[in-house]
């Protein structure tokens, strides 16, 4: 699934890339619409997350010229929020809008949401791994065949980690993934409390998730 980034802000795509490329995405990047055209007539794109103020050829022109060639999804990205905006991007054929400055997990979601109304996605319906199964979709877990009771932040603390298995993640970045965006009061020691009670839960499988003493967690089958 390859990812065409769009912007001269060369600090918002070093912080947008890493964060795709950690959910399985490839990335390429351009500053400039002739850039980006370019790379679009030489490489197969299924997605592109479009700045729309730009020196020379602003989003609003880049997005009008990719849709006189492609039905690629197309995500603007803009400092201004204000409705007309927000329309005439839609009206040139852009598929969604997101505001900065915008949360890292919000950009995701509608990733995978454009990604998924046009038949594309990342992510499979089931993972599995040795006698853990999870099935993404009705959020539930088995292991050895057994159904496990896990709370929501359970679930997703396992499904975050096995998403990127062999991966390690510190404390505060899990913290800030799965606590920090729903505005959950919590500390650090969630995230410690969290693992503990999972792996009590996993039984058998519990050894997929392994402490990296000093530096975080990760999952490993």
């Amino acid at each position: 699934m390859l990812i065409l980034v769009v912007d001269d802000e060369k600090q918002l795509i070093e912080l947008i890339k890493p964060v795709l490329e950690a959910e399985r995405y490839d990335v390429v990047t351009a500053s400039n619409g002739v850039e980006a055209l370019e790379i679009l007539r030489t490489q197969k794109i299924q997605l592109v997350l479009l700045d729309v103020m730009m020196p020379g050829m602003d989003g609003f022109q880049l997005c009008h010229e990719i849709r006189l060639q492609s039905d690629i999804p197309i995500i603007m990205l803009t400092a201004r929020g204000e409705e007309e905006e927000r329309v005439h991007g839609l009206r040139l054929g852009a598929d969604d809008y997101i505001v900065k400055p915008f949360g890292l997990e919000e950009l995701l979601a509608r990733i995978q949401a454009v990604l998924r109304r046009f038949g594309h996605s990342n992510q499979k319906n089931v993972l599995s791994f040795e006698n853990l199964m999870i099935h993404v979709d009705s959020r539930t877990v088995t292991v050895d065949g057994e159904r496990l009771s896990l709370s929501k932040k359970e679930f997703d603390l396992l499904l975050f980690l096995c998403e990127h298995p062999s991966h390690v993640f510190s404390r505060e970045h899990l913290h800030e993934i799965l606590w920090d965006k729903d505005g959950s009061p919590s500390t650090l020691r969630t995230v410690d409390t969290h693992v503990k009670t999972l792996r009590v839960k996993l039984k058998s499988a519990k050894h997929m998730i392994s402490t990296v003493w000093g530096v975080g967690y990760k999952f490993q089958s």
